[in-house]
């Protein structure tokens, strides 16, 4: 399942480091090729909304082969197009069927013991980090031998090869309870409004996310320009820095089982704000620019498992719907991240990055602050 997860969530990073070449093959401009990254994760959040919650009532292992054949479908179909709208279209269906991963954790919540959940979610993440870790890498490293073309085939393959595994390994399942589907995709924004946690979560999410995707969404630009004028696989390499939201989400799983959560929060924002300070600074230092790249996935994979460790408490039965309503949430704050990220950095550089970064970091972090929990949810 970890395994899984990660290679159907690489789609949504792969072309994050390739950003300037795709911008040259279709020629335009910097903000139109950053926009994609919005695309992406608009896609996604239209996934999460009105596809994921079908895991509450559908048997989970057909709908996943399912979606990940799509997703095939759709990384082979975005390696073909040569008209910029049209990519950018698919951009948009490679997000949507990107969230089936989102369906494999609440699965595997599922068959978790309850005093082992918060780890077991952190195995599930740690395989979706190694999939956004390693993504960026590959994607850079191949794109380099064959263009970024050969990216989405080779991407197609292994999404073929995952759903046929899946198909064999995953447990079988009863026949779920039949939900009407317009009540179960109202279901899951019902609960932002049933349960405060959820509410507050989200919001912290929302806000971590953004902050990620502000730096991810232009640095590939920043990289390809002066001083460093890096090429694809030297970009890809980056994504290796996200090690430290491997080792968070282990650490975070830990906590939330002890119930230390607003601590590990906490923590976790100061970390986002504190990066964005070191990438101002470290604006010509790419040691510098290292060490901040590795404190943002540190601060946001923290975030992160913490949150998906609190909200699968809150209703087992409406698991799927719950983690639904949080990630659409998520994932807006990301690409409304992304798209600040293209115009801010359009208009004000590096600089009005770094700052619209820091804004961000610090708004989690007194969200987190003047936040006081349910006692059931820390």
């Amino acid at each position: 399942m970890a395994v899984t997860i990660g290679v159907i969530v690489a789609n949504l990073y792969y072309l994050q480091p390739l950003l300037h070449e795709v911008k040259g093959d279709f020629r335009v401009g910097t903000f139109a090729a950053s926009v994609l990254i919005t695309l992406v994760q608009f896609g996604y959040a239209v996934g999460l909304a009105f596809m994921v919650p079908l895991g509450d009532i559908l048997r989970r292992r057909a709908l996943i082969v399912t979606i990940f054949l799509g997703a095939a479908v759709a990384m082979l179909a975005g390696s073909l197009v040569h008209n910029f709208v049209l990519f950018a279209l698919l951009t948009v269906v490679i997000g949507l069927s990107s969230s089936g991963g989102h369906v494999i954790i609440p699965f595997a919540a599922d068959l978790a013991d309850e005093g082992q959940r918060g780890r077991v979610v952190a195995r599930l993440m740690t395989g979706l980090l190694l999939g956004v870790l390693l993504s960026r890498t590959f994607s850079g490293i191949v794109a380099e031998a064959v263009g970024w073309r050969g990216v989405y085939v080779i991407a197609a393959i292994v999404l073929v090869a995952s759903a046929l595994v899946l198909a064999r390994v995953l447990p079988r399942e009863p026949a779920r309870k039949h939900v009407p589907y317009l009540e179960l995709v109202g279901g899951s924004f019902h609960s932002l409004g049933t349960f405060r946690e959820l509410r507050h979560r989200a919001w912290i999410g929302a806000a971590a996310f953004s902050a990620f995707s502000v730096l991810w969404s232009i640095l590939a630009f920043h990289l390809s320009d002066a001083p460093f004028h890096y090429s694809n696989i030297e970009i890809g390499l980056f994504g290796l820095l996200g090690v430290g939201g491997v080792l968070a989400a282990n650490v975070a799983g830990r906590l939330a089982d002890r119930h230390r959560s607003r601590e590990a929060t906490i923590v976790a924002a100061l970390l986002i704000a504190a990066s964005f300070v070191l990438m101002w600074a470290g604006h010509d230092n790419v040691w510098l620019l290292m060490v901040s790249i590795f404190l943002l996935d540190l601060g946001v994979q923290g975030i992160q498992i913490t949150n998906q460790a609190i909200i699968f408490t809150l209703d087992p039965e409406r698991r799927s719907r719950i983690n639904s309503a949080y990630m659409v949430c998520y994932f807006s704050g990301g690409a409304l991240g992304s798209l600040a990220a293209g115009f801010t950095y359009t208009h004000h550089g590096w600089t009005g990055m770094c700052l619209l970064g820091m804004a961000i970091g610090l708004v989690t972090l007194v969200m987190t602050l003047v936040w006081r929990p349910t006692p059931s949810a820390n």
